[in-house]
C-alpha cells in the first residue's frame, strides 16, 4: 500500500490542474489514467477537431469566392490533413508524463477502481489517499441497439486513414454537426439522424434554423425525430435502420459515427465501494465540488454533475478543487456566464440565456434578431448564412444573452461574455469604439435600443 496526500484520476485539463497545484504546495501526489496521458481535449477532442475544422473553413471560403477573385475551389487531401493533425497530438502523452515526473508527481497507467472510501487499485498497485480527485471526463453513452459495436466514435473519426464517401452521423449535437461539416467539405455525402424535434437544443432556435439551411446547402441531409434501431453489416458496408413515426427506414453507408451524447466516464471506478453517489449527469457534488456522500472525494471537469462539458470550465473547476484541498472548503463554484461555440462553417456561438429561457423565467427583455448576410463582414467573404440574436433586460439595461452565427462568432462571443461577467450595460457597449472594419465593430448594431 502506497500512501499519498492526493490521488488524481484523470490527466486532462481538470486533473492536471489539480495535480500540479497541490504538488507545488508540497503535497505528495499520484496521478492515474487508463488512456494516453494528456486528456481528451488535447488529443481526441477540441484541439485536433479544430485543426480539421480549419481545413473545412478554407474549403468554404474558397468556394464562396469562386468567380469573385478566386479561380477554383480548394480540395482536402484527407491523409495529409490527418498527418498534420497528428503533429499536434502525438507528442502529448510522453511530454505530459515527463512533465509530471519532473514535478515529482507519481504516474500510474491503468483503470482505477475504488477499494474503499480512500483507497484505489490500479493494476497491481494499491494506493491510499487523504484526498481523491475524480477527473475522468466523459465517454460516448451506450445506445443499447443491436450492432452498436459497428459504430465509430469521435476518436476513431479523427484517426481515419481515408475518408469514406458515405457517412451517417448519429446525434444532433456538437459532435455530429461539427464532424458533418468537416466530412462534407472533404467530399463525403453526409446524413445526420437525430431523435429530437430539433438539433442543438441548447442553442437559439432561430440561429439553428439558419445553420441547418447552411448545412443543407452543401448537401448535408438532416433527418429529425429519427430514432436509430440497429446497425448491421461489416466495416465499410453498413445499414443503419431508424424509426420515424411508425415507419422503419434504412440507410446504406460506409461509416456510422456515434455523436449521440456522452456520459461521465465512471463505470469502472466502483463508486459504490467509496460511497460516492452518482446521477445520470455525473457524480453529485456540493458547491465546493466535493462529493456529497464521501468528503474525501472531490470531482472536477466533465465527470461531475455541475456545468457543461467545456475545457475552460474543467480547468476552472480544477483550480477550485486544488484551493479547497489546500486551504479547506472556502472557494465555491461560480455559475457565471460561460460561452460556447459549435465549430461548424459558419460558426455558431452562444452565451447567457436563450429567448426561450428568458420567457420561462418571466424576464422583461428586449430581443433583437437579424440575418446579416447583407452586412459588410458577411459580404466581404460572400458568406451566405449569418445572423445574431441578443437579449437585454429591459429593466436594468444589462445584456443577458447573445447568440451569433457566422465567421468570427467564436471570438466575438467573448466580448459579449466580458460585458455580462463585469456588468457592462448594453448602452455602454454601444458607446464603445472598436477597431473597424472588424466583427467587433458590428457589436453596437447588435443591441436593441
Amino acid at each position: 500500500m502506497q500512501s499519498f496526500d492526493v490521488i488524481v484520476i484523470g490527466t486532462g485539463s481538470a486533473g492536471k490542474t489539480v495535480a500540479e497545484a497541490v504538488r507545488q504546495a508540497g503535497k505528495t501526489v499520484a496521478i492515474i489514467d487508463k488512456l494516453p496521458f494528456g486528456g481528451t481535449c488535447s488529443q481526441r477532442g477540441c484541439d485536433p477537431k479544430k485543426v480539421l475544422v480549419g481545413a473545412a473553413e478554407v474549403i468554404a471560403r474558397s468556394e464562396q469566392l469562386v468567380g469573385k477573385g478566386i479561380k477554383a475551389k480548394a480540395a482536402i487531401n484527407w491523409p495529409d490533413l490527418i498527418q498534420f493533425k497528428k503533429t499536434f497530438t502525438e507528442s502529448i502523452p510522453d511530454r505530459t508524463e515527463k512533465q509530471f515526473a519532473d514535478e515529482g508527481i507519481i504516474s500510474f497507467h491503468g483503470a482505477a477502481t475504488f477499494l474503499s472510501t480512500n483507497t484505489i487499485r490500479v493494476g497491481q498497485n494499491e494506493l491510499q489517499g487523504t484526498h481523491i480527485v475524480i477527473a475522468t471526463g466523459q465517454r460516448p453513452k451506450t445506445l443499447n441497439i443491436p450492432g452498436e459495436e459497428l459504430l465509430t466514435n469521435s476518436t476513431g473519426f479523427m484517426e481515419l486513414a481515408q475518408l469514406p464517401k458515405k457517412i451517417v452521423m448519429i446525434g444532433g449535437g456538437y459532435i455530429a454537426f461539427e464532424f458533418a461539416h468537416i466530412a462534407a467539405r472533404a467530399g463525403a455525402k453526409v446524413t445526420i439522424l437525430h431523435q429530437g424535434k430539433r438539433p442543438l437544443e441548447a442553442f437559439d432556435a432561430d440561429l439553428v434554423k439558419l445553420l441547418v439551411k447552411a448545412m443543407e446547402a452543401i448537401g448535408i441531409k438532416i433527418i429529425l425525430e429519427a430514432s436509430v434501431t440497429s446497425v448491421k453489416g461489416k466495416e465499410g458496408n453498413l445499414t443503419v435502420s431508424y424509426r420515424q413515426g411508425r415507419k422503419i427506414h434504412s440507410i446504406s453507408t460506409q461509416l456510422a459515427v456515434h455523436g449521440a451524447g456522452r456520459v461521465a466516464d465512471v463505470a469502472e471506478l466502483a463508486l459504490e465501494k467509496a460511497h460516492v453517489d452518482v446521477n445520470e449527469k455525473g457524480i453529485t457534488v456540493n458547491e465546493y465540488l466535493q462529493s456529497e456522500s464521501n468528503p474525501a472525494v472531490y470531482v472536477c471537469g466533465d465527470a461531475s454533475d455541475k456545468g457543461p462539458p467545456l475545457t475552460p470550465l474543467a480547468s476552472y473547476e480544477g483550480k477550485i478543487v486544488a484551493d479547497n484541498i489546500l486551504k479547506g472548503n472556502r472557494r465555491t463554484y461560480d455559475d457565471a456566464p460561460i460561452p460556447s461555440a459549435v465549430f461548424t462553417v459558419p460558426t455558431l456561438a452562444s452565451v447567457g440565456l436563450t429567448e426561450e429561457q428568458a420567457k420561462e423565467q418571466g424576464r422583461n427583455v428586449k430581443v433583437l434578431f437579424q440575418e446579416t448576410t447583407d452586412w459588410y463582414v458577411s459580404r466581404r467573404i460572400n458568406e451566405p448564412y449569418t445572423g445574431f440574436k441578443t437579449l437585454v433586460d429591459a429593466d436594468t439595461g444589462q445584456l443577458i444573452g447573445a447568440h451569433l452565427l457566422g465567421s468570427g462568432s467564436d471570438d466575438l462571443i467573448n466580448l459579449f461574455t466580458l460585458a455580462m461577467k463585469h456588468g457592462i450595460s448594453a448602452k455602454d457597449l454601444v458607446g464603445t469604439l472598436l477597431a473597424y472594419p472588424t466583427h467587433g465593430s458590428d457589436l453596437s448594431s447588435m443591441l436593441p435600443e
